[in-house]
């Protein structure tokens, strides 16, 4: 705090230096999980529950399959630089896949779930990763069969291998849940055999040729533009958050971290927050494939999980869980004391999360903080402080000015977590000619150098932690035959945080309900972007703009006070 530097005329705050950080270890991927590894060895790094049985992996077993899966990818040629997918839910092989590409030199690219074969496709295209990772199948989904769906060339190609017009990069793809092949997708016993011969001294000099500057990370998130973005973050802006995580969560000896995560790692904050702050203090991750409450419970009580990394409601499904109040959640310490979990009959704790906190995927989660714990007397109210070599600063988000202390504009960072940019954008379309990325979110700073974040600028809705873009819901929707016009909006809820609501106007002879909207949309887009609610409104109801564009906070407001009123 005494490092830090603020500006006393001018929005400008900056962090400490970012050699005066303590806590930092290794900046490369390769390097964080040998030093985790040498430090923890024998404790249990991570576990889960497969078709009823605890399979439990140390920290010396993490290193162990993550230098199997590094070995492998060597054997298929890949090195520094050469993109690695991995379509995968939360599981052990996640790990050894994501640390395994790192020891490899390549650049880890996490492919969510969640995705259509639609929207699958179109990270395929943008990704360019040489080889695919795949957990076959999650939930209703099979991953293998929508490939060979998007490529048939996937049946047809040689076990392992594929040389495809559509993915021209894309040349090797492997199972990681299966050792059964499926047409040119060979099973994990085969992938894994593959680096029988590649020595492990290779793999470490592959490690050692690998700098904190080079890409380590690719992550795809909705943008403005309607369209999935590929945003690339070089190893030492992942590595810093991932030591600083622990720091950030007060980690205390006395109380081990057994972290409890069912939300996928192909998220920048649940890999940073889930890995950060567990591996990085040498706790256990306690892994559920996917969310559901009633078996979340009983996993919490069985491994005495301390900490509960949720979404905002994910909390509430867990208090309507009918074995709720019945199960001993009392191993419970780092868990707010005021979300609704604090309140079970057998939880006590005082732990206050870093909630006053400001971030987003290109920054890899946090860029301003105050750590869990701080008192209310440090922090007001505010979104925390910059880290340690980061900047931040307001502008006027016409002109790009920077605004007086205290003036209102946009937020605007740059520091060492900063992305390299967006895949396939000049970085000069993505930056500021100070090299500062505008958020697109309005706020103000204090004389201490806090930042006050005030909402976003652009129509971004946040909802159950995740970024949805309406654009791309409504290039959906358009879609649907008897839509005339379609408008997705945000409107605030307790439980999400904004609720994604469908705003439609039909062609005069349409005859579609609610139900019918989303279920068109759900053939396009991933379950989280299909609207909760969909409104019917007459045309002349949607107020516009001179050129002719929707008022979308006056829609907004329409649509909060139509469902008020439905109550």
């Amino acid at each position: 705090m005494k490092s830090l530097l603020v500006d006393p005329a001018l929005s400008v705050s900056r962090g400490i230096p970012l050699s005066e950080e303590e806590g930092i270890g290794p900046l490369t991927l390769g390097g964080y999980v040998r030093e985790i590894a040498a430090r923890f060895g024998p404790r249990e790094a991570a576990m889960i529950y497969l078709d009823g049985e605890a399979v439990r992996w140390t920290y010396d077993d993490l290193l162990a399959r993550a230098l199997e899966v590094a070995r492998s990818l060597a054997a298929l040629g890949v090195g520094k630089g050469t993109r690695v997918g991995i379509l995968c839910a939360n599981r052990l092989e996640f790990l050894a896949c994501l640390f395994g590409t790192s020891l490899a030199g390549g650049v880890a690219t996490t492919i969510s779930t969640f995705f259509t074969a639609h929207e699958l496709d179109e990270v395929l295209k943008a990704c360019a990763c040489s080889v695919l990772l795949v957990e076959r199948k999650v939930l209703k989904k099979d991953f293998a069969e929508m490939l060979a769906e998007l490529e048939p060339q996937v049946m047809t190609a040689a076990p392992g291998k594929l040389a495809s017009l559509r993915y021209p990069f894309l040349q090797h793809l492997a199972l990681v849940d299966s050792d059964a092949r499926f047409g040119c997708i060979e099973g994990w016993s085969t992938f894994l055999a593959r680096g029988d011969e590649v020595s492990l001294e290779l793999i470490e000099a592959m490690g050692q040729a690998v700098a904190p500057s080079d890409p380590g990370l690719l992550k795809f998130s909705s943008g403005s533009t309607g369209k999935v973005k590929g945003i690339l973050s070089a190893h030492r802006g992942v590595c810093l958050q991932l030591w600083r995580w622990k720091q950030w969560y007060q980690v205390d000896p006395a109380y081990p971290v057994r972290m409890w995560s069912a939300n996928g790692f192909f998220w920048s904050g649940n890999f940073a927050m889930a890995l950060g702050g567990t591996l990085s203090s040498g706790g256990t991750l306690v892994l559920q494939r996917w969310f559901d409450a009633d078996e979340a419970l009983d996993l919490m009580e069985t491994e005495k999980v301390t900490f509960l990394n949720a979404w905002p409601h994910q909390w509430a499904q867990l208090e309507a869980s009918p074995n709720y109040l019945t199960t001993d959640l009392s191993a419970l310490h780092y868990i707010d004391r005021d979300t609704l979990v604090a309140r079970h009959p057998t939880v006590k704790t005082d732990w206050t999360e870093n909630r006053w906190a400001y971030g987003n995927t290109e920054t890899f989660t946090l860029i301003t903080v105050y750590p869990a714990c701080s008192p209310l007397e440090l922090t007001g109210t505010s979104h925390g402080i910059p880290t340690a070599g980061s900047t931040i600063k307001i502008v006027d988000p016409l002109t790009g000015e920077t605004t007086p202390l205290g003036g209102r504009g946009e937020i605007a960072v740059k520091g060492p977590t900063l992305m390299l940019g967006y895949v396939g954008i000049p970085l000069d379309q993505s930056l500021d000619a100070d090299g500062f990325l505008r958020c697109g979110d309005g706020g103000y700073m204090d004389e201490l150098g806090r930042l006050y974040w005030e909402g976003r600028l652009n129509d971004i809705i946040k909802t159950g932690g995740a970024n949805v873009s309406p654009i791309e819901i409504d290039e959906a929707i358009r879609l649907c035959p008897g839509v005339k016009v379609s408008q997705t909006v945000g409107v605030p809820d307790d439980l999400l945080g904004e609720l994604v609501v469908g705003c439609i106007v039909l062609q005069d002879d349409a005859k579609l309900d609610e139900d019918a909207i989303k279920a068109f949309a759900k053939q396009k887009l991933a379950s989280y972007k299909v609207p909760r609610r969909v409104l019917f409104f007459a045309e002349d109801e949607l107020k516009t703009t001179g050129s002719a564009k929707i008022k979308t906070a006056d829609l907004r407001k329409l649509a909060a006070e139509r469902l008020a009123e439905e109550g």
